[in-house]
């Protein structure tokens, strides 16, 4: 049995449009729920919730039943952490805080065996490789690997063409947040200079023929970026979604006792 097909690599160079959330509360009943939902893809954020080594395995577990991708936001782009975080079974990667084309082929290096990289070796007791069940998994496991890299600062936007250009990216998202940050406006990516740095990355990133993404929580703008160009769009989290609905059911129920 060989590595299985990354259906998500695959629409990406195809140009389709994949949405999905964001997985923040470290939740296997949440993430049942979303996995349920029809979404093209969940990323698992280990960047920013609850996640070690083991919850990450229970949640690819869990995504696992589902047709849609999973992805895990590593903390870090860090040798060691993507080859632990590829030894779990995750096949697509988000890398946060790239800023040159060179970190970005260190990236593509880590999460590819010999000769092609520098993963290290250790299919045999990995859940990846069906913890040796999966015999022929090291024939195509390098051509399964969809690694998307974050350009969330003013220096990777200014690296773009050749973050973007990086053999073995297959897109390149957009991290508004921490881009709004560093160029001054913390709290506020919604303001012009940010919106107008984002719409030339996403154009730069586009003519080099790679995919562009983007986390943003307004579904009126959602158009507006497939527009753009981006065919990577996450459209909330389930924490911020959770959140939104809570306070919506709350309102409602007050509103409705003061009449």
């Amino acid at each position: 049995m060989r590595a299985p097909e990354n259906k998500l690599k695959r629409a990406l160079a195809a140009g389709e449009m994949q949405i999905g959330l964001w997985l923040n509360l470290a939740s296997p009943s949440a993430t049942e729920i979303v996995g349920g939902a029809g979404y093209d893809w969940a990323l698992i954020d280990g960047e920013h919730a609850p996640y070690d080594p083991t919850m990450i395995q229970a949640q690819l577990r869990v995504l696992g039943q589902f047709a849609l991708s999973p992805i895990v936001r590593v903390p870090i782009g860090e040798d060691w952490v993507i080859k632990q975080v590829m030894d779990l079974g995750a096949q697509s990667l988000l890398v946060p805080m790239v800023d040159t084309s060179e970190h970005a082929a260190q990236m593509v290096a880590a999460t590819r065996y010999a000769p092609d990289g520098k993963r290290g070796m250790g299919a045999a007791v990995a859940r990846a490789a069906r913890f040796g069940q999966c015999t022929d998994y090291l024939a195509n496991a390098n051509d399964e690997v969809c690694l998307i890299v974050q350009a969330e600062t003013t220096k990777a936007l200014n690296n773009i063409d050749e973050i973007a250009a990086t053999d073995g990216v297959d897109a390149v998202f957009i991290g508004p947040a921490d881009l709004s940050a560093d160029m001054g406006h913390r709290g506020n990516p919604s303001h012009p200079e940010v919106k107008q740095a984002i719409a030339t990355a996403i154009a730069r990133i586009r003519s080099v023929g790679k995919a562009a993404g983007i986390l943003h929580y307004d579904s009126a703008d959602f158009a507006g970026y497939a527009q753009m160009g981006v065919t990577f769009l996450g459209v909330g989290s389930d924490a911020t979604l959770l959140r939104s609905a809570v306070q919506r059911n709350l309102d409602a129920a007050r509103a409705a006792v003061r009449v």
